[in-house]
């Protein structure tokens, strides 16, 4: 069946229908990792979002539900150039399209995803409708310009307080849409996890007496979440030790009174370089985000430590009159790449040094 990608600006593209059926609209975005699509479509940072695969084809080692960063997508849809029908791995359980269809997702495939992921490069991130109606009226694009996401961290964050492990250090996983790998990656390193959701109070995390407290990514514009930030800005005078990751990053900078702007197209992907301004090195990291810290409104005791390669915005700041640190990219990735795994032992040493 004909499927039809509608973007704000007018732009058509024709491909056939995978996934659910029906009609949905997000914010079309790209990304440009070549493997692990399972991981890409269990993100809860994609909320309210519709994904494009730059990689062309998509499916070919089936769908493995053990690989899942979250229960469920969070996303609005899915693109691809070609989706492999049979895929082939021994770890399997089901087809890509299956996956989608028990899930809801509606997605498309057979468009350009070149062209199309161009256009966004130049044009910029914008909204569009994957549907079965090739009807491009003056309402529809009104329909499509008005959307925003909006509640992605009340949508995907935990809905109560959860326990995992019995190791040495208590660490409180501030949930804003946590990918499971943080969590795991924090369970290797001899912690107790202790997972709370987004609305939790400063007062709930202080009671819990955390060796440390983990400030996870999630998805939507960091600026609509100012209860969090308000009992962040809490916490911060306790002088816990803190790691954030992703929006976990940029709730931390503005806690700190600093401020966030929206990127052109965002850094979504498995090779996105990051430079160490204190070690002079550079990373390969997977980053999802459509957002960043602006360095100039950042306070005097935090110090920017890691910089994209590319095109130079904020990777990573050192808080240095507190034991917290931050960054925007993905530590933790499963998927790829690991160059910054490191990362979870630095927090793990901080709370040592701490206690």
């Amino acid at each position: 069946m004909k499927k039809y990608l509608i973007l704000s600006d007018g732009s058509v593209f024709e491909g056939t229908a995978m996934g659910a059926d029906g009609e949905t609209v997000g914010e079309v975005v790209f990304t440009t990792a070549m493997v692990g699509y399972m991981e890409t479509l269990t993100d809860p940072s994609y909320y309210g979002q519709i994904v494009t695969q730059t990689f062309p084809l998509i499916g070919n080692y089936g769908a493995i539900d053990i690989d899942s960063e979250s229960e469920k997508p969070a996303l609005r849809g899915y693109i691809v150039r070609e989706v492999c029908e049979k895929g082939s791995n021994f770890r399997k359980e089901s087809e890509l399209d299956a996956f989608l269809k028990k899930h809801n997702v509606v997605g498309i495939c057979g468009i350009d995803t070149r062209a199309l992921t161009k256009k966004i490069r130049n044009k910029g991130v914008m909204n569009g409708m994957i549907t079965s109606v090739k009807n491009v009226t003056p309402e529809r694009l009104k329909e499509l310009r008005a959307y925003r996401v909006t509640d992605a961290v009340a949508k995907t964050t935990c809905r109560a307080e959860t326990v995992l492990g019995s190791g040495s250090k208590r660490v409180v996983l501030w949930d804003f849409g946590a990918k499971q790998n943080i969590e795991r990656e924090l369970l290797k390193r001899d912690c107790t996890v202790v997972r709370v959701p987004a609305h939790t109070t400063a007062e709930r995390i202080a009671e819990l007496c955390p060796d440390g407290i983990m400030l996870t990514n999630g998805g939507g514009d960091p600026v609509d979440n100012k209860a969090v930030i308000e009992e962040l800005r809490k916490l911060n005078e306790k002088k816990i030790p803190t790691f954030g990751i992703c929006l976990g990053h940029q709730l931390l900078a503005l806690s700190h009174g600093a401020s966030t702007h929206k990127l052109k197209f965002g850094h979504r992907g498995a090779n996105q370089p990051v430079r160490d301004a204190q070690t002079g090195r550079t990373s390969i990291t997977s980053q999802n985000h459509g957002y960043a810290v602006v360095p100039s409104t950042l306070p005097s005791y935090a110090v920017l430590r890691y910089t994209n390669a590319n095109d130079k915005t904020a990777e990573g700041i050192d808080y240095t009159d507190r034991p917290a640190f931050s960054v925007q990219f993905h530590p933790e990735a499963c998927g790829g790449p690991l160059d910054t795994n490191f990362l979870f032992d630095r927090f793990f040493a901080m709370m040592n040094a701490n206690k």
